[in-house]
C-alpha cells in the first residue's frame, strides 16, 4: 500500500468525472462507502442512497482518536441520510436493496438508450388533450399538486403531467425549488417548479464542537436562496448530460435573496451557475409562468430565452405577471408620493379651488391655516385612491399582453388547455432538433444556423400538430436528408478534383502520385463520403486516443520490475 494506490484512485476519479459529461451515470450506495468510493458517488452526480449506506471520508473511530475523545458514535453521524439528503448529495433515499433496484429502474425509464438518441416515449393512458383539473391560486399551495394532481374529498384532480408519472428528486435539499422527472403524453421531461409556501432550512449541530447548536432558518416561498439556486443549476445539468430531456420550468420567482447571510452563502455564484447550465443546454427548454405566478427582476434574467435562443422558449399564463418589481415597488420608484399629490392638485376640483383660495388669502389672515388644514385632509382622503390607480397602471405593464407585444414571450396561454399545447409543442421541437442533427451529420461542414434555416424551409407553415405529423413521415424526411448527404459528397469530390488538378499542374507525377496515394490510405476527411453516426461525431467531440493505464502511469498495475519479470516468464514458457 503506497502512493501508487492513491494514483489509481485519481485515475478512477478522473474517468468518473469525464463519464458524467459523456454518458448517463448513476450510483446506488447500498453499504458503507469510504474515501475515494464516496468521492466517486459524488463525481457521478446522480445518487441513490440506502438508509444503512453512509458515505464518509474517514471512519468515526479515526476521528475520535484525532480529537482525543469520543465524539462520534456511528458512521451515520458523518455521512448518513440525515446528512447527505439535506446537503444535496443524495437524490433519492431508499429503505432496502429491493427498493433501491426499483428506484434505478424507475430512473432509467426516463433515460434514452444512448447519449445521442431521443428521450424514451411510451404510450400514455392519460390523453394529452385532457383539461388540467388543478389550478394554482393566489394563496400559497403545494406545487406538486400542480404537477402530479391531488386527491380531494370529491375525487382525484389531475395536474399538468400524466397521472402517476411525476417523480421528485432532491426533495430534502433547497426546498424552495421542486425538481423531478415526469411524462407529458408519454414523453419523458425534466421538471423544475417553485415552492410558494414558506419552508425551514436546518443546519445540524457539530458534535465535535460543544458550542455548536442547530440552526433553523426560515425561507420564503417564490425566492431563490443559495441552496435552491444551486439545486436548480445542478438539476439542469443532470437533465442535459446523459438524459437528453426536454426541460419544463414553471417559473414563479419574485427574485433572489440578497441579504448578508445569503450573499456570504454564495447566492450570486449559484445564480450565475443557472445561466451557465442553460447556455450549455442542448435540448428544448420551455419556461412557463403559471396562473397567478410572477417572474421578477434577476429571476427573469437568469432564465430568459435570450440566454440560449436556439433551444429556449418562454410562455406566460394570461393571469400571470412579469416585470422588474411588483407594482407597489415600481410606484414608489417611478411615481412617488409628492408626484401623486401634484396630480391631485391638477385633477381634483376641490383641491383646485382650495389652491386658488390659498393663493388669494392674506399671509396674516387666520384663514390660511384653515385652508392648509382642509388641503391636507383632502390629500389624505385621496392618497389611497391615487395610489391604487397608480399600482393598477403599473400592473398593466406586467401583464401577458405587453410581454408578448415586446417580444419577451412567445405566447399567452390558458392554463386549462396548456397541457395539450405543450404536448404538441414539445414533440415538434424535439423532432425538429433531431432532424437538424441528422442534417448536420449528413453534411459535417454545415453550421447549426444553416441547418436550422434549411429545416425551417422544409417544414409546412402550419401548427405544431401538422409539423409533427409531417416529421413523422419518415420517407419524406429521410429523402431530404439523403439529398443533403449526396450534395455534400458531390461537393467533396469536386474539391478533390480541383485539388488534384492543382497538384498535377504544379508538380511532376512522381511527386504528386505518392502524396495522393498516402492521402487515400490515411482516409482524408475530404474523401470520406459519409460521417459515421457515433457519439463523438454527434457531439462534435474529437476522438480520444486510447492509452493503457500502465503506459500513462508507470506506477499503476505493477512496476517496471514486475513487467520485466512477466516478460521473462513468457520467454521461459516459450
Amino acid at each position: 500500500i503506497g502512493v501508487e494506490n492513491l494514483q489509481g484512485s485519481g485515475l478512477i476519479a478522473g474517468e468518473t468525472s469525464r463519464a458524467y459529461s459523456e454518458i448517463f451515470t448513476l450510483s446506488f450506495i447500498t453499504g458503507r462507502s469510504v474515501g475515494i468510493g464516496a468521492y466517486l458517488n459524488r463525481l457521478g452526480q446522480r445518487t441513490i442512497q440506502a438508509v444503512d449506506g453512509p458515505m464518509i471520508l474517514t471512519g468515526y473511530s479515526a476521528l475520535n482518536k484525532l480529537l482525543g475523545r469520543d465524539v462520534y458514535n456511528s458512521q451515520d453521524q458523518l455521512g448518513g441520510a440525515q446528512v447527505m439528503v439535506p446537503n444535496g448529495v443524495t437524490h433519492e433515499l431508499v429503505r432496502s436493496d429491493q427498493e433501491g433496484a426499483q428506484a434505478i429502474i424507475d430512473w432509467l425509464s426516463y433515460v434514452p438508450r444512448d447519449t445521442w438518441s431521443l428521450p424514451p416515449m411510451i404510450r400514455s393512458v392519460d390523453p394529452p388533450n385532457r383539461r388540467i383539473g388543478f389550478k394554482p391560486t393566489r394563496e400559497p399551495y403545494d406545487p406538486r399538486d400542480m404537477l402530479a394532481g391531488v386527491q380531494t374529498p370529491d375525487g382525484f384532480t389531475p395536474g399538468f403531467f400524466d397521472v402517476g408519472s411525476f417523480k421528485e428528486y432532491l426533495s430534502g435539499w433547497g426546498r424552495t425549488v421542486v425538481v423531478g422527472r415526469a411524462r407529458l403524453g408519454g414523453m419523458a421531461m425534466g421538471v423544475i417548479a417553485v415552492e410558494t409556501r414558506n419552508v425551514e432550512r436546518r443546519v445540524p449541530a457539530d458534535p465535535g464542537n460543544p458550542e455548536s447548536r442547530e440552526i433553523v432558518e426560515a425561507q420564503a416561498g417564490q425566492v431563490w436562496f443559495p441552496d435552491s439556486a444551486h439545486k436548480t443549476a445542478a438539476a439542469i445539468r443532470d437533465f442535459n448530460r446523459g438524459e437528453n430531456l426536454p426541460l419544463m420550468i414553471f417559473a414563479n420567482w419574485r427574485g433572489f435573496s440578497g441579504g448578508t447571510r445569503d450573499m456570504h452563502g454564495e447566492v450570486l455564484k449559484f445564480g450565475a451557475q443557472i445561466v451557465d447550465a442553460l447556455v450549455d443546454y442542448k435540448h428544448p427548454v420551455f419556461i412557463y409562468i403559471p396562473p397567478f405566478g410572477e417572474l421578477r427582476g434577476g429571476s427573469w434574467v437568469v432564465i430568459d430565452p435570450a440566454i440560449n435562443p436556439s433551444v429556449m422558449e418562454m410562455y406566460a399564463d394570461v393571469e400571470s405577471r412579469g416585470g422588474i418589481l411588483e407594482p407597489a415597488g415600481i410606484v414608489e420608484v417611478k411615481f412617488r408620493e409628492h408626484q401623486r399629490r401634484e396630480m391631485m392638485h391638477r385633477l381634483d376640483e376641490k383641491l383646485v379651488v382650495l389652491g386658488k383660495e390659498l393663493q388669494g388669502a392674506s399671509a396674516s389672515s387666520r384663514s390660511v391655516d384653515e385652508i392648509k388644514a382642509e388641503i391636507t385632509a383632502r390629500e389624505a382622503q385621496l392618497l389611497p385612491l391615487y395610489t391604487q390607480v397608480a399600482c393598477e397602471f403599473a400592473d398593466l405593464h406586467d401583464r401577458t399582453g405587453r410581454m408578448k407585444a415586446t417580444g419577451c414571450i412567445r405566447e399567452g396561454l390558458e392554463w386549462a388547455s396548456a397541457r395539450e399545447f405543450f404536448y404538441w409543442r414539445v414533440r415538434c421541437r424535439v423532432l425538429e432538433q433531431q432532424l437538424m442533427k441528422e442534417v448536420m451529420t449528413a453534411d459535417s461542414t454545415m453550421a447549426a444556423a444553416d441547418a436550422k434555416s434549411m429545416v425551417a424551409r422544409w417544414l409546412p407553415r402550419a401548427g405544431d400538430r401538422e409539423v409533427v405529423e409531417f416529421l413523422e413521415r419518415a420517407d419524406t424526411v429521410q429523402q431530404k436528408v439523403r439529398s443533403v448527404r449526396q450534395a455534400a459528397i458531390r461537393r467533396q469530390i469536386a474539391d478533390l478534383q480541383e485539388e488534384l488538378g492543382e497538384m498535377v499542374e504544379k508538380t511532376p507525377r512522381k511527386h504528386w502520385l505518392p502524396r495522393l496515394l498516402r492521402r487515400t490510405r490515411t482516409g482524408s476527411s475530404a474523401a470520406t463520403p459519409k460521417t459515421p453516426k457515433t457519439p463523438a461525431s454527434i457531439a462534435g467531440a474529437s476522438p480520444v486516443p486510447t492509452v493503457s493505464p500502465s503506459a500513462a502511469y508507470p506506477g499503476l498495475l505493477g512496476s517496471e520490475r514486475a513487467a520485466a519479470a512477466g516478460a521473462k516468464g513468457s520467454k521461459q514458457r516459450e
